[in-house]
């Protein structure tokens, strides 16, 4: 039965919480796998804004079961002020389930995070200060805090001073700043406790019951393809696994699950903090995109790098997460440029790169090499249908296709729900077929 994801394929932010959102009424589960809450999904509902950090985007379905999975690394404070934000809008989050093996964000990370960040000044990586790396350090290192320690506040509290024998060392000698109170920590984790003891259980049976009984579950990530820790653009990365096979270790499920995987593509590029970015437009056409795309980070507020569509990442993103379909976004965003441009390869002493290079300083240095297409001056946030659509529109669509060999089965032409071109006659069906199992990567 349908065991789908939600996956970044470029450095993040194509769309992922408005995909999950146009699934989620057809699915009975929806499963976020990894990173923290320096991903942000946003979603408009009824003209409502909804920004969503760590509750999968599913929530905003009654019927529908969200889970935290392992992989996560989860700050207590961040999922309450999210629970409590989504309360007042009468939104409830009953169905919520929370991972006893996801470990935690603590105080002491984000101190450490935003020290690190500022002690490698011009060199820094571009965190989002959220802890998220430092909380990934130590659950490799084996010293990390789990959410059900806190179902044992003494385990907890034993665990807690440990680890800042250590982590209080580092803040004092290293970074020069006053040590954490574990007093403090301890009484505020307490009362975070007492608020999400009944969201906490094992997820891993949960969700694996759910796939055997026939359920539809969607695994949602965050970040992207060239954010992923392993086969991102390191070390302007992210601190967890974000393509397709963190699936399998931050869910507790086999690749046997996976059968199906779509590719969600931004129309354009985008990134945000530090690191290469081939195709950065910084001047009039960055400023166009990143105002008329609404380019500011869920999380942090940061004006996102705008640039033109990289097609050596894309090929890049088909490979790792194997992808057999595209789902384009933001498509809208483009209307009124005079020209677009795509890049095929990247140009570097000479050579001419048409897949990803194996060394950074080739990506860090290359040139972009171009091809440019007609663009259209319609508005195209009223079209339903992809005949519809200028024919420059179907042009550049028909691009990506002939380029990456594989078909774009949905478009979106604006931010709310019904805004979303589906070309594919059977993609619902294929996506819903009770007889195979199907992965959606964004």
């Amino acid at each position: 039965m349908p065991g789908m994801a939600v996956i970044g394929s470029q450095w993040g932010d194509e769309g992922k919480g408005r995909i999950v959102d146009l699934l989620s009424s057809r699915i009975d589960m929806v499963v976020r796998f990894q990173g923290g809450d320096n991903a942000g999904h946003t979603v408009v509902k009824e003209g409502k804004q909804f920004k969503l950090h760590l509750i999968p985007s599913g929530i905003l379905y009654p019927g529908v079961i969200c889970v935290i999975g392992n992989g996560v690394v989860l700050n207590p404070e961040v999922l309450i002020e999210e629970l409590d934000s989504l309360e007042a809008e009468g939104v409830s989050a009953n169905n919520l389930k929370i991972s006893s093996n996801a470990h935690m964000i603590m105080p002491y990370h984000i101190v450490m995070d935003r020290a690190a960040e500022h002690r490698l000044g011009k060199s820094k990586i571009g965190t989002t200060h959220k802890g998220i790396g430092p909380a990934y350090s130590e659950k490799a290192l084996r010293t990390g805090i789990r959410v059900q320690d806190l179902q044992d506040m003494k385990i907890f509290k034993t665990k807690l001073e440990e680890s800042l024998k250590i982590n209080n060392a580092i803040i004092e000698k290293i970074y020069g700043l006053e040590p954490l109170d574990p007093d403090e920590i301890f009484e505020k984790y307490s009362k975070y406790a007492k608020r999400i003891d009944r969201y906490i259980t094992d997820t891993t049976f949960l969700i694996s019951r759910a796939l055997e009984e026939g359920k539809k579950v969607l695994f949602e990530g965050a970040q992207g393809t060239m954010l992923d820790i392993d086969h991102g653009t390191y070390p302007y990365v992210t601190s967890s696994s974000t393509t397709a096979g963190g699936i399998c270790t931050g869910a507790g499920i086999g690749p046997s699950r996976i059968d199906e995987i779509i590719g969600v593509v931004k129309a354009y590029t985008t990134r945000v903090g530090s690191g290469p970015f081939p195709t950065e437009e910084i001047g009039r056409i960055g400023d166009y995109l990143r105002e008329k795309g609404n380019e500011y980070g869920t999380t942090t507020g940061r004006p996102r790098r705008c640039g033109w569509l990289d097609m050596v990442i894309l090929k890049y993103s088909i490979t790792i997460n194997t992808l057999d379909t595209i789902a384009l976004t933001k498509l809208d965003v483009l209307s009124g440029l005079k020209k677009i441009k795509v890049c095929t390869g990247y140009k570097y002493k000479g050579k001419i790169y048409n897949d990803m290079p194996g060394h950074q300083s080739i990506l860090h240095k290359c040139t972009p090499v171009y091809e440019e297409l007609k663009c259209w001056d319609d508005d195209i946030t009223g079209v339903k249908n992809f005949e519809d659509l200028p024919h420059e529109a179907q042009d550049y669509v028909k691009y990506i296709e002939d380029t990456i060999k594989i078909p774009v089965s949905m478009i979106s032409v604006g931010a709310e729900r019904n805004k979303i071109i589906i070309k594919d006659d059977v993609l619902e069906n294929r996506l819903f077929d009770n007889g195979r199992r199907s992965t959606l990567i964004v």
